[in-house]
C-alpha cells in the first residue's frame, strides 16, 4: 500500500470512528489536497477532478465535501486565501496543539505547523489585553519558502 493509500485508509477508519463515511467522491477531494503541496479552491480541485477522473463535481459539492472534511478534522481552512489543504496530522493518533500555516507569498506553496500551548495562551492574553477576544488561535503567517528565498525572481 503506498503513502496516499494508507493515510486515506486511516482516514477512512476515522471517519467510520465519528459515524461517518468517506465517500468516493470524498476520497477524491482529499487525494487531491493530500497530493498538493500548496493550498486548493474548490474551483481548483473542480480542475483537480476534472483532469484527474474525467468528471467535474458542481463546485457548491466540493464546499459540501470541504465542510465535511473540515469537521472530521482532515482538512483545514486557510481564511485569508479561502483555500483548503489536508491536514498534515491526519495519520496521528494524538493531539498536537493548534495549527498554523506558513504560506509562500510567490509560489503558494503551505507548510502546516504547531505552535505551543503557552504561546497560543499568551497571544490570548495580548489580545483580551486589547480588548478583543480571540474568534480563533489559527494563525496564518505570509511568509517566502526557502527555494523561493534563494532564487528572487
Amino acid at each position: 500500500m503506498n503513502n496516499l493509500q494508507a493515510i486515506i485508509s486511516h482516514a477512512e477508519n476515522s471517519c467510520k470512528a465519528h459515524g461517518s463515511r468517506l465517500t468516493p467522491k470524498r476520497k477524491q477531494i482529499l487525494s487531491g489536497l493530500l497530493q498538493s503541496d500548496r493550498a486548493m479552491s474548490a474551483y481548483e480541485l473542480v480542475d483537480y477532478c476534472k483532469g484527474e477522473y474525467g468528471e467535474s463535481p458542481p463546485p457548491m459539492s466540493v464546499y459540501r465535501i470541504l465542510d465535511f472534511l473540515q469537521s472530521e478534522h482532515l482538512v483545514h481552512k486557510l481564511n485569508l486565501a479561502n483555500k483548503y489543504i489536508a491536514c498534515a496530522h491526519i495519520t496521528c493518533d494524538h493531539d498536537h496543539g493548534v495549527p498554523q500555516f506558513l504560506i509562500c507569498g510567490r509560489c503558494q506553496r503551505v507548510e502546516e505547523i504547531t505552535v505551543g500551548k503557552a504561546t497560543i495562551d499568551s497571544l490570548k492574553h495580548n489580545v483580551e489585553d486589547a480588548g478583543f477576544y480571540l474568534a480563533s488561535p489559527q494563525l496564518e503567517m505570509d511568509c517566502l519558502c526557502k527555494a523561493c528565498h534563494d532564487n528572487p525572481a
